[in-house]
């Protein structure tokens, strides 16, 4: 056991000393406030990370050799196991990281209160920590509480992607990707509508490729029939790309896909047909607000090897929370094209603006009474700020 103990001027700079003194496994014991600043106790233990790294036959075995591991073995008194020994070695780990991120966040809430108030603010929208740490890292250390919100809200808005009435205004090739049940075929049918009233129907085809809903063929037929324009059907899924390729006079091409889980057994043969229709083909991943964001991240995730040309956000009428989503697009970096919050066709559909879903997010959360938990907080962010330190 090392022991040492360490005076500065500001936590953060006895932290760092002590890191560096003693490496990453050391622990706060102590703190202090002292005359010309602050006293931190810390300490490692060398044998006991050596002991939980151990197997229970080298942790049982004293230097004394084999001969003397043997007759400890045959001792009345059993030996505790090196994995319970190990396990309650973790756990005092953990609550002294713990401690120490207290410690971290409540330097940090000293030193710069507007920011650690922005940061329980952004948490109660739903903004992943990450995230949220680095938009306040970006504020000027005297800013005020009404300043930084307005930098917050800017800030979320720069770093959210979003591509305006593309579309509608370009025409294109679009395949509507995504799970069942998120709204692949309601956002299809408000843009094929909207088409129609500032194009007229002309120069525009539906493709019913999923093979798999039933009755999803019919509502394309219906459809069309309503606007008076073409409704292919390929053969089968994996004949999509020969069909692709015979629509190349239309200027709208709008393709429905089956829905598809992330687990499906048949999702990286559907990816391979949709990637085979070539580079005219610009999928869109259709997101439904209303899911966790870690499920979104995971959707992201797993169509990547598509590369979307952007995302359709739906449901978000029913979402309690969009910040989560808010980040999941940010960090992946993946545009919002649309967003869709009802099932009128076509009313219920805009293009996506980037300062509207912020300004949404902020509305959901005031609605629905959030609130930090402070406790979640110094866990959350002290870790981070003392990884920082």
């Amino acid at each position: 056991m090392k022991i040492v103990r360490h005076t500065a001027a500001e936590m953060r700079h006895a932290l760092r000393a002590i890191r560096e003194q003693l490496g990453e496994d050391a622990v706060i014991l102590s703190s202090r406030r002292v005359s010309n600043g602050v006293e931190v106790t810390a300490a490692v233990d060398f044998d006991a990370r050596r002991l939980e790294d151990a197997t229970p036959a080298e942790a049982a075995l004293p230097s004394g050799g084999a001969n003397t591991g043997a007759a400890l073995r045959s001792s009345a008194e059993p030996e505790p196991s090196s994995e319970a020994m190990g396990q309650e070695l973790k756990t005092l780990r953990r609550i002294l990281e713990t401690q120490l991120a207290q410690l971290a966040w409540n330097e940090r809430s000293r030193r710069n209160p507007v920011h650690t108030e922005l940061l329980g603010e952004l948490s109660e929208l739903g903004v992943a920590q990450d995230l949220a740490d680095h938009l306040i890292g970006q504020l000027p250390a005297d800013v005020d509480l009404r300043q930084g919100r307005r930098f917050a809200i800017a800030g979320l808005s720069q770093y959210l992607q979003v591509t305006g009435d593309c579309w509608l205004d370009d025409g294109g090739r679009v395949a509507f990707v995504g799970a069942t049940g998120v709204g692949k075929t309601t956002v299809l049918a408000k843009l094929a509508v909207r088409w129609m009233l500032r194009h007229g129907p002309k120069q525009l085809a539906l493709v019913a490729a999923d093979t798999v809903r039933i009755g999803a063929q019919d509502q394309m037929h219906a459809l069309g029939q309503l606007l008076g324009v073409p409704v292919h059907v390929p053969e089968r899924f994996e004949a999509l790309p020969e069909l692709f390729a015979r629509l190349e006079r239309h200027r709208l091409v709008l393709i429905d896909t089956p829905g598809t889980s992330v687990r499906d057994p048949q999702f990286e043969a559907r990816l391979a047909v949709l990637a085979a229709c070539g580079p005219a083909l610009g999928p869109a991943l259709v997101l439904a607000a209303s899911t966790q964001a870690g499920a979104l991240e995971e959707t992201i995730e797993r169509f990547r090897p598509l590369n979307p040309a952007s995302c359709v956000l739906t449901k978000t009428d029913e979402a309690a929370s969009l910040g989560g989503a808010l980040s999941a697009l940010i960090r992946s970096r993946l545009a919002v094209s649309y967003v869709s919050d009802g099932q009128r066709v076509p009313e219920d559909l805009r293009p996506a603006r980037a300062l509207e879903l912020v300004t949404e997010a902020v509305r959901l959360a005031k609605a629905s009474g959030a609130a930090a938990d402070e406790d979640l907080l110094r866990r959350r962010f002290g870790k981070l700020a003392h990884a920082n330190t």
